[in-house]
């Protein structure tokens, strides 16, 4: 599935800033529509409000944290197709493994920068580069 950089896509995270720093990356990898919600009750009222092509959300926010929201979104039918990165400072092996079997697509753990979010996008969506060196 290529990614589609005219369908919405839709940032979480409770810190204004690190929605502005998405913004301005998203915008340089080339999404023209990029939204956001400050946490998962948010994000969940504008999932259902209008059809999203990728959720990025960051793991650690209140009342509804992005772990919850991924839930959420897997447990909804008309939700649960959309791929949704999970971005947090935290790198605990057992987050991860919670965040994979909760159905994440990709994990990002901050800081990172604009060609890790883009290698994290196209592994969501199937897309090696050619000139990538194999793992």
């Amino acid at each position: 599935m290529a990614v589609d950089l005219t369908k919405p896509v839709l940032v979480v995270d409770d810190y204004n800033t690190m929605i502005r720093i998405m913004h301005n990356l998203l915008k340089q990898l080339g999404f023209e529509h990029v939204d956001d919600a400050n946490d998962g009750s948010t994000a969940l009222t504008k999932l259902r409000a209008r059809d999203y092509g990728l959720v990025i959300s960051d793991w650690n926010m209140e009342p509804m944290t992005g772990f919850a929201l991924l839930q959420e979104m897997r447990s909804d039918p008309s939700l649960a197709e959309i791929p949704f990165i999970m971005v947090t400072a935290e790198s605990k092996t057992e987050n991860v493994i919670a965040a994979k079997k909760a159905g994440v697509s990709n994990y990002i753990v901050k800081p990172f920068n604009a060609q890790t979010l883009k290698n994290k996008i196209d592994a969501v969506f199937g897309e090696v580069e050619a000139s990538a060196p194999a793992a």
